[in-house]
């Protein structure tokens, strides 16, 4: 799917469970949804994030920016810092360099169980635990998204490289998918419009 309605649907995913469970709907809660909804796509190249990264939208520039990110990260903590989050941070940064788009660890459980705990302990650490389920949420729902799409995800990478779909699919790009992914827009927009102003001002 493309990198808005995967962004959509977690936001949209996000803001309907805080209506009927405790969930706070902070703009911080909400940034960290929008970005955790886009964070599986970070291994591809010209993925929405990297978009505004990368020099240069390919594999190559992909794969070097992660790992030498990585490298500096460590470094900087080791010599400053000596971080416990900026070690476990390089360290995901490299691997994100190596991963490959939908055949490695960003779209699998794994992945989705290592960037929670990273962002979890970060939001206790420096005190924006309210960020963390939102986060989780829309993560969670890129993944879930994804396996609705014709090619699946490797959801339990590095234990199995089978890519798992649902029974129904969708090629993206195709007319059928761009139906699909419109369709999905326009239902936040229409929800966004109907109830998001009663949500707030619940929230007051």
């Amino acid at each position: 799917m493309t990198g808005k309605t995967h962004l959509v649907i977690g936001v949209m995913f996000t803001v309907i469970l805080s209506e009927y469970f405790k969930l706070s709907l902070t703009t911080g809660a909400l940034v960290a949804c929008a970005l955790a909804s886009l964070l599986p796509d970070i291994d591809h190249p010209k993925s929405f994030i990297n978009q505004y990264i990368l020099p240069f939208k390919n594999k190559l520039t992909k794969t070097t920016f992660y790992i030498t990110l990585g490298v500096v990260i460590y470094l900087i903590n080791s010599f400053y810092f000596n971080y416990t989050y900026f070690k476990i941070l390089s360290f995901f940064s490299v691997l994100i360099g190596f991963s490959t788009h939908r055949n490695g660890l960003t779209h699998s459980l794994f992945g989705f169980i290592c960037f929670v705990s990273l962002f979890g302990y970060a939001a206790i650490l420096y005190g924006f635990r309210e960020c963390i389920i939102p986060f989780s949420l829309g993560y969670i729902m890129h993944l879930i998204a994804d396996m609705f799409t014709s090619k699946g995800i490797p959801i339990m990478y590095p234990f199995k490289k089978k890519k798992f779909k649902m029974p129904f699919t969708f090629k993206v790009g195709s007319w059928l998918g761009n139906i699909i992914e419109s369709a999905i827009i326009l239902t936040f927009l229409v929800y966004v419009a109907w109830r998001l102003p009663i949500i707030i001002t619940n929230y007051k």
